[in-house]
């Protein structure tokens, strides 16, 4: 049975306290920002109108700004977490929905800030731009003014602002009934053994060597989708329709560019990725032909394709074995990252661990600039969390560092660089464990796990990209989204991939009814970029020196400083052209030829 939160030891739970020693330290923060009807940022908005006056008027605004939007998002990330521990929680569902409408309302009332800063004549702004106080927010304000041809006028921006929080319902929504409402019964063991099917369970199970539990688990989880096909299609359309309103509200040419634009990311990136993955896709096939004949099944079922093929390894680590793993791998980028690192996932508690009843599945690293940046986990032992954990921690000492060597208005980073960090650990990792575990078993098994996770990250994530495309480019013909459209592509896609020695089975038409990174609007496709950026920095780091270690240490301290693929570039790869990801393909048809070279 699944631990209660109230059970779980301290040490196994993240150090939330850090940040507010109780949620009556939170309501107390919480009232103080509010204060009854007048929110403290109100006298803030009596600039409104007066930016033209002088440069150190929007200087004093944006640093009001920016100082009530940190105090915001410390209180968020608060609720947010203790909201995850156990999402039934209503107690701190209320704090979480409370935080959520502060939040919300910010963003209403300043609503008039950008538009108002484009509206100052461009002589003007050129001065403004040239002046020492307004210097620590030049590229803030030049991401702005790029902005000029898709911000409305100040009160459409607000009706925007307004609307902000209707367009997540259905992401919420979603959220809400995967994690806490859906129940998938029970798999069955070969032997007759009943094993109650989770979010956590899920995904042992579909690795465990036990055919039929594999095979019960695959089937009744997406069964439960399938009875609510209607209704997650109709959550995943209106997400879809809330990214196509605002992009033509913000004269977008398509959804796909709106979501790339504020990072400066040509289309063409997200395109090409999957072009390039779909020139290589028979190299995916051929690794899918070798498992079968090494797993010795008449059929390949998507059931079969994520046990390990050998049944004489199975390495598992426990919590403190995969951290002490993880600190050892990252021992080229030097001394200071190591122990900032051991110290948070240890001593600091950066960590919530294991699962426990109602806790929101899966893994993240979050925080904010005045926090730990926090990682959750439902650790269960198994080699993958060890690759968890060190994804995670990739994007907590990312954020670590971002926040140590930026001020608080570059302190975060994109997505597009994130997924680099945490797969670059990644990498890491499996070098060190390929060293460690030399016998020739062993090393099938850790190739074939590295394998599996570029096959994960690499080509279902580009998977992903693609039926993410698809589905908002027939939201933008009008074409409705249906379950049978939905399925109908979504199979399409498993067979353009997983190729001819893969069956594709029913039950996969529903699983993008899971998926709940089809929610972000387009985010999957930066995991491919991320692993192949990753691979070469990586590749560069090892053979190079300090200053190749230097140049990718600067990389993680330089936050939101600039666009994203200026700050690889410094790092040493160039996103702009093919090579990284054919690289990364090539590096992956190596592994392939390594594996069949082993197995015979």
């Amino acid at each position: 049975m699944t631990t209660q939160r109230a059970d779980v030891a301290t040490k196994d739970t993240w150090n939330v306290e850090a940040m507010y020693p109780n949620l009556d330290a939170w309501n107390a923060d919480f009232s103080s920002l509010i204060n009854g009807k007048a929110p403290q940022w109100k006298p803030i908005a009596d600039t409104q109108g007066r930016l033209s006056e002088s440069p150190e008027v929007l200087a004093q605004t944006l640093e009001k700004y920016f100082l009530h939007s940190r105090r915001i998002e410390k209180l968020y990330t608060y609720a947010h977490l203790r909201h995850d521990e156990e999402i039934t929680n209503d107690t701190h569902k209320s704090a979480f929905n409370k935080i959520v409408s502060t939040y919300h309302q910010f963003a209403q009332d300043f609503a008039w800030l950008e538009p108002e800063i484009l509206s100052l004549p461009p002589e003007l702004l050129q001065q403004y731009l040239n002046n020492q106080q307004l210097a620590p927010y030049r590229f803030y304000l030049e991401k702005i003014l790029r902005r000029r041809a898709h911000t409305l006028p100040a009160e459409q921006e607000a009706l925007m602002a307004l609307s902000a929080k209707a367009l997540q319902a259905s992401s919420k929504a979603f959220s809400a009934i995967n994690d806490a409402d859906f129940k998938f019964g029970v798999a069955v063991t070969e032997s007759g053994e009943e094993r109650p099917i989770t979010h956590g369970s899920y995904g042992l199970f579909i690795r465990d060597q036990d055919r039929t539990l594999r095979s019960t688990a695959f089937k009744r989880l997406h069964k439960q989708y399938k009875s609510y096909e209607n209704t997650l299609c109709e959550l995943l359309n209106g997400c879809v329709q809330s990214h196509l309103f605002n992009a033509r509200a913000r004269k977008h040419t398509s959804c796909v560019e709106a979501a790339l634009f504020d990072k400066n990311i040509d289309v063409s990136v997200y395109t090409s990725l999957i072009e390039a993955v779909g020139n290589k896709i028979d190299v995916l096939h051929r690794y899918m032909a070798l498992r079968k004949r090494v797993m010795g099944v008449d059929t390949l079922h998507l059931y079969d394709v994520y046990v390990p093929m050998t049944k004489a390894v199975n390495i598992t680590l426990s919590y403190d074995e995969a951290v002490e793993a993880c600190c050892e791998s990252v021992a080229p980028l030097g001394r200071d990252y190591q122990d900032s690192l051991r110290q948070g996932l240890h001593a600091q508690r950066w960590v919530d661990r294991y699962e426990n009843r109602n806790k929101r599945s899966g893994a993240y690293s979050s925080g904010c600039y005045d926090s730990y940046p926090y990682v959750l986990m439902n650790f269960k032992g198994v080699l993958r969390d060890a690759f968890t954990l060190a994804h995670e921690a990739g994007h907590s000492m990312h954020s670590f560092l971002s926040h140590k060597s930026q001020p608080y208005h570059y302190g975060d980073y994109p997505i597009f660089l994130a997924e680099v960090a945490s797969t670059f650990n990644e990498e890491l990792l499996n070098k060190l464990l390929m060293e460690r575990f030399t016998k020739r078993e062993e090393q099938i098994f850790l190739i074939n796990e590295r394998i599996e996770d570029l096959r994960a990250t690499l080509f279902r994530q580009t998977m992903f990209a693609e039926f993410e495309l698809e589905i908002h480019q027939m939201a933008e013909r009008n074409e409705p989204l249906t379950p049978t459209s939905l399925k109908d592509k979504y199979i399409a896609l498993n067979k353009k991939y997983f190729g001819p020695a893969t069956h594709v089975c029913e039950e996969i038409a529903w699983e993008w009814a899971r998926i709940p990174h089809f929610y972000y609007n387009f985010y999957v496709y930066q995991y491919a970029t991320g692993i192949s950026a990753a691979l070469a920095l990586v590749n560069r780091v090892l053979k190079g020196g300090d200053k190749e270690r230097d140049d990718y240490l600067g990389f993680l301290k330089s936050g939101c400083s600039r666009y994203p693929l200026e700050i690889l570039q410094s790092a040493g790869v160039d996103m702009r052209t093919p090579q990284p990801v054919e690289q990364a393909l090539a590096h992956f048809g190596s592994l392939v030829d390594q594996l069949e070279a082993l197995i015979g």
